[in-house]
């Protein structure tokens, strides 16, 4: 099947230099750090290391290099990370978020050799076959990718994501309970914060929704924008790499608890930037669906204690079939790149779940979903 991409014209690379180079840094107060946003300080030095120092060529290599697939059941093309290690080996499906892609779980497959693994680029993200069509809803995104992992002749498998692959998980385990055998979530949707009931809960859960609330008013105002006017913003973040990479490092910056190595940040801000994907990365916000009520999937969470909105398990159990919770000390939003031995058990969990409900999953004849 053909890559993702070829290689980045170096016309391109000239562009982003050039663009780099005469970047207009604005004039803002001294001495706030990271308390209003981007520190502009580490975005005027990571800025230089991009135009000076950083070789987008060993990266792309290394990106061009995974197992990439591309297939089409029907629902439109979706091109995927899949490496098979045996035919009746168990599969799982790996869902990124925002703002980040399929290199979440970079540090995670060499864990996973001997699992059939699929990591989809979910559409309009990094890597993906092309912007997400109108409707494209979390639900969507999940009736796609089932599509697209049993045309790859999988039938049963487990999910493991977080934030938005979170969000798609829960769809795609209600919609097909007989595909998806258990699910590894590194948090429920946060929709259910949105939707819940304060009256019908605990002490605890109530003070779960205060700080989920106090933490959507003093970090949640890119929701705001992505999710009520994202073609306003789009045009600003893909003509400006200076802007770009000051949208996406505060999030990688303030939401991880293991620092990311400038190279590592780098290559992530370039991935949305050679691929030209941030402004189509935002549908998932203004595609509203609504929250799946209960899956009652076996499902095993992950709470890393430095996570954006860590859920108490009694809050969780109310929206998933939650029969491990298994908390970690260390951790923070992007817990597959920050931990990914800590996150590779836990899926391993899942797992042993899945085998311990029916039989391996066994590759068919690869023939569409009726």
């Amino acid at each position: 099947m053909p890559l993702p991409f070829g290689p980045v014209p170096d016309s391109d690379l000239d562009d982003l230099r050039r663009r780099l180079a005469a970047t207009r840094r604005p004039p803002l107060p001294p001495g706030t750090g990271w308390e209003r946003g981007t520190d502009p300080d580490f975005l005027a030095r990571l800025l230089t290391a991009w135009r000076d120092r950083f070789d987008w060529r060993t990266h792309e290599a290394r990106i061009l290099a995974l197992s990439w697939e591309s297939v089409d059941p029907g629902t439109g093309p979706l091109r995927l990370v899949h490496r098979r290690a045996a035919p009746d080996a168990p599969a799982v499906v790996l869902l990124h978020g925002w703002p980040d892609s399929v290199l979440r779980f970079e540090r995670v497959l060499p864990l996973l050799d001997d699992l059939n693994v699929l990591v989809p680029a979910l559409p309009g993200f990094p890597f993906s076959a092309g912007p997400p069509r109108p409707g494209t809803t979390a639900a969507a995104t999940a009736a796609a990718v089932a599509a697209a992992v049993h045309r790859l002749g999988y039938r049963r498998y487990v999910v493991s994501g977080g934030d938005l692959g979170a969000d798609v998980a829960e769809h795609l385990a209600a919609a097909h309970p007989d595909r998806v055998a258990a699910l590894h979530l590194t948090n429920v949707s946060p929709l259910h914060a949105a939707f819940a009931d304060r009256s019908a809960l605990g002490p605890e859960e109530r003070a779960y929704l205060d700080a989920a609330a106090a933490w959507q008013r003093t970090e949640g105002g890119y929701i705001a924008q992505q999710s009520t006017r994202p073609h306003t913003l789009a045009p600003a973040l893909a003509d400006s790499p200076a802007g770009l990479a000051s949208w996406i490092v505060e999030k990688l910056h303030g939401w991880s608890h293991t620092p990311f190595a400038e190279e590592d940040l780098l290559t992530w801000i370039s991935a949305y930037w050679f691929t030209g994907t941030i402004g189509t990365s935002f549908a998932p916000y203004a595609e509203f669906a609504p929250p799946v009520p209960y899956v009652p999937t076996p499902t095993v969470l992950s709470a890393f204690a430095h996570d954006t909105k860590p859920a108490p398990r009694s809050f969780a159990a109310r929206y998933v079939n939650v029969q491990e919770f298994v908390e970690h000390r260390d951790g923070g939003h992007f817990a597959a790149w920050e931990q990914p031995l800590a996150y590779a058990r836990d899926l391993r969990r899942a797992v042993a779940l899945a085998e311990r409900g029916g039989p391996r999953p066994v590759r068919g004849s690869g023939a569409a979903p009726a």
